[in-house]
């Protein structure tokens, strides 16, 4: 099984958003048979794809994803997503990091993220810190 979730610290930042944690794991385990959207799962199978190699993808894998009503701006995402955490995969290794191994390391680590967003006040995007309840 390919695992094209991001890291552990992505979790825990599900887990503060409202997510759960354990369909998170579920969906890293086999995605196929998850509690989650078709559609979810064709962009899943083309971001394993893209792990492979870009041209894993075939124009029945965009057409699949379209069918179930992904849109070109989510299908494309969802490309750039997975070859930019190959790379980030590629670099961190080969700089031999480490990283803890509790998972419950990562959830306070999430706590102190910003965001970018849009402000109520002013409707223009600006840095601001998340909130974590």
């Amino acid at each position: 099984m390919i695992v094209v979730l991001p890291t552990v610290s992505r979790r825990g930042r599900a887990e503060h958003l409202g997510g759960d944690y354990e369909l998170i794991s579920r969906i890293k385990s086999d995605y196929a048979s998850a509690e989650i959207s078709e559609k979810l799962k064709a962009l899943l199978a083309i971001a394993g794809k893209v792990q492979k190699g870009g041209k894993h993808v075939t124009p029945e894998d965009v057409e699949r994803a379209r069918k179930l009503g992904a849109t070109d701006k989510e299908i494309h995402d969802t490309v750039l997503i997975a070859a930019a955490f190959c790379m980030f995969n590629r670099y961190v290794d080969g700089l031999g990091t480490w990283q803890p191994t509790d998972p419950r390391a990562y959830r306070e680590m999430d706590k102190g993220w910003l965001m970018w967003g849009t402000s109520g006040q002013t409707g223009k995007n600006q840095w601001k810190r998340r909130s974590c309840l």
